[in-house]
């Protein structure tokens, strides 16, 4: 029941939409109206300023945290640890509280992936910083990550969080497919680093 039970909550916090509840509070632009209409970071980023977006980000990888400690707390298997990881992921993307309109999942994922594995959250966050200051695409660096991770559990963590990670690798991926026939095209947005 506990498994369960982990799982349910997992997906429960992933539907917090970070995003569209900062907008609320301080007044900017909801991101689904504006820019990628992208419940997320990067775009907040773009619409909205570099403190939402941090505030943004931040909210958005505490979830994901949240939902793996609660599912420790309740002493749910390793399989059903990793399925809460997914739960919070797959909550962000489609939150039930906000019809289903949501974010694509990264930031989530890698605050999931931090409890799972902290070394191997690191190195994504590793990874996606340097593809980002080496190319300026956020997405391509989302992608690249994403491809990553299930590879990395897979040789360095839990054989039973391997599956769940997997599909949620899939799933951001999917999310960015929009982003990929824009980076095929050579027009993808670049996030500018410099003020």
């Amino acid at each position: 029941m506990a498994n369960i039970i982990s799982v349910i909550i997992a997906y429960l916090l992933g539907s917090i939409q970070t995003a569209v509840i900062l907008s609320k509070l301080f007044g900017f632009p909801d991101p689904r109206t504006q820019g990628s209409r992208n419940a997320g970071a990067t775009n907040v980023l773009r619409t909205a300023g570099k403190n939402q977006a941090l505030m943004t980000l931040i909210g958005d990888v505490l979830k994901g945290m949240l939902a793996v400690l609660i599912a420790k707390f309740l002493h749910a298997q390793p399989f059903f640890l990793a399925l809460s990881a997914l739960a919070a992921v797959a909550g962000h993307i489609f939150p039930c509280f906000f019809q289903f309109r949501g974010g694509k999942g990264v930031a989530t994922a890698i605050g999931a992936i931090l409890i799972l594995s902290p070394v191997i959250a690191i190195i994504l966050s590793i990874i996606w910083l340097v593809v980002v200051f080496m190319t300026s695409y956020v997405s391509l660096a989302s992608l690249i990550t994403c491809a990553a991770a299930p590879l990395l559990i897979l040789i360095f963590s839990h054989t039973a969080y391997f599956l769940p990670i997997l599909i949620m690798a899939g799933l951001i991926i999917w999310k960015h497919k929009d982003n990929i026939q824009r980076l095929r095209k050579g027009v993808e947005h670049k996030v500018k680093l410099k003020p």
